[in-house]
């Protein structure tokens, strides 16, 4: 019962943030995902005025992330397959044992190439960029958590140096580092450079601010 009321008050707050924005974004939280990485992103994407949906893969119930953080998810996967609805973006966080799971995900495969093939952005973090690779999704240059490298730079032209890597609809970042940065990306993505400046002046992310 108190679960229930907490997720009508979600709902809620959800709704009334999300009332006067047109872009979207799914956020798929996965068992096991960076917690950091899942929660920046989201926050700085609902900054930007995209509304953002966080579906549990397996369920809507809380999903434990990598460091023991619970978080309650908006919906399950399931049931945004099921509504067919699209989003302006797809955003995997990253996570070890989150990665895993998004990796073994017939469901997650089905969603980014359709995502791919609508021309919508595609966003991963850390080790979910081997999420694309995993499930064939087509990407020239990206970048992840430095460990991945080896991987990644079988299939795609690989990222040293840079923190965000945006190239076409596909965007990648390297670790929780760098999650702020990551969802600013994505926020000029959908919204613009004015969008993205408006957010980062926010949250004090350069110097002299």
């Amino acid at each position: 019962q108190v679960l229930g009321q907490l997720r009508r008050a979600h709902g809620q707050a959800k709704r009334t943030r999300t009332d006067d924005m047109t872009k979207t974004a799914l956020l798929i939280l996965a068992a096991g995902a960076e917690e950091a990485e899942a929660v920046c992103t989201a926050d700085v994407m609902r900054r930007g005025k995209i509304e953002v949906t966080i579906a549990g893969l397996d369920s809507g119930e809380p999903v434990e992330c990598s460091r023991g953080v619970r978080i309650l998810p908006d919906t399950d996967l399931k049931h945004v397959l099921e509504k067919k609805t699209h989003f302006d973006a797809v955003v995997l966080p990253g996570g070890l044992k989150g990665t895993e799971r998004l990796r073994a995900s017939d469901a997650v495969k089905k969603l980014l190439h359709d995502q791919q093939k609508a021309g919508g952005v595609i966003a991963t973090i850390c080790a979910a960029t081997t999420v694309l690779a995993e499930h064939g999704i087509a990407a020239g240059t990206v970048t992840s958590y430095p460990s991945f490298k080896g991987d990644l730079e079988k299939t795609y032209k690989y990222d040293d140096h840079s923190r965000v890597v945006v190239d076409g609809n596909i965007i990648t970042s390297r670790g929780p580092g760098t999650s702020l940065e990551f969802g600013l990306a994505i926020v000029e993505k959908l919204c613009g450079h004015e969008a993205k400046a408006s957010v980062a002046a926010g949250l004090i992310m350069f110097p002299g601010q």
